[in-house]
């Protein structure tokens, strides 16, 4: 796949080049980063060399579809945000999973919320995704109310889902629909409708 920039009000989403990854390691020596994601700990200026690699090759063999999040007043790294589980992108699951995280300067803004709309109108409107999920480890307030603020709706904990640091954790879940954001889907939804 092509790589695509998508921009917002605020910000500039693009595909991670060379250049960004200072910032990156800049960015990921915030021990929350690790703490809650799957990036290295300690993480060095190699490791974001690697993610920069790995992003490009993400979008030749549609991997990985991730984004840089960059301000557009100034160009500052926010965060990065991209579609993972592509495999099950194809009809008739038409699924992937959303994953970000913010630098830590650049919380509290509401940059990530409007990123994850961007990325997620994108998702359903360009790829045809009719399911766009959210998973992160159980107690990760900051990025369920990014998620939430997005619009997805919680579906759950799924007990020893992730395995973090050696050990079993649990995680939520929750997805997003395009009917969520007032979008049509190629193929037709039956709720379940309780008793």
């Amino acid at each position: 796949m092509e790589p695509v920039t998508l921009t917002t009000e605020r910000l500039l989403l693009r595909p991670l080049g060379p250049a960004d990854a200072d910032a990156l390691h800049l960015a990921c020596q915030d021990p929350e980063i690790p703490r809650w994601t799957t990036v290295p700990s300690p993480y060095s200026r190699a490791d974001a060399d690697a993610f920069v690699a790995t992003s490009r090759r993400g979008w030749q063999d549609e991997s990985l579809l991730n984004f840089g999040v960059f301000t557009r007043a100034g160009g500052e790294l926010v965060g990065s945000m991209g579609l993972v589980r592509l495999a099950l992108l194809r009809a008739p699951e038409r699924q992937a999973e959303l994953g970000y995280w913010t630098a830590k300067e650049q919380r509290g803004r509401g940059y990530t919320v409007e990123a994850a709309r961007a990325v997620a109108r994108w998702a359903f409107t360009d790829l045809g995704v009719e399911r766009l999920e959210w998973h992160a480890e159980a107690g990760n307030a900051a990025s369920r109310a990014v998620a939430l603020r997005t619009g997805f709706r919680m579906e759950g904990t799924q007990r020893a889902k992730t395995l973090h640091g050696g050990t079993r954790r649990d995680i939520w879940i929750a997805a997003l629909l395009p009917s969520d954001l007032g979008l049509p889907s190629a193929t037709a939804y039956l709720p379940y409708e309780r008793d």
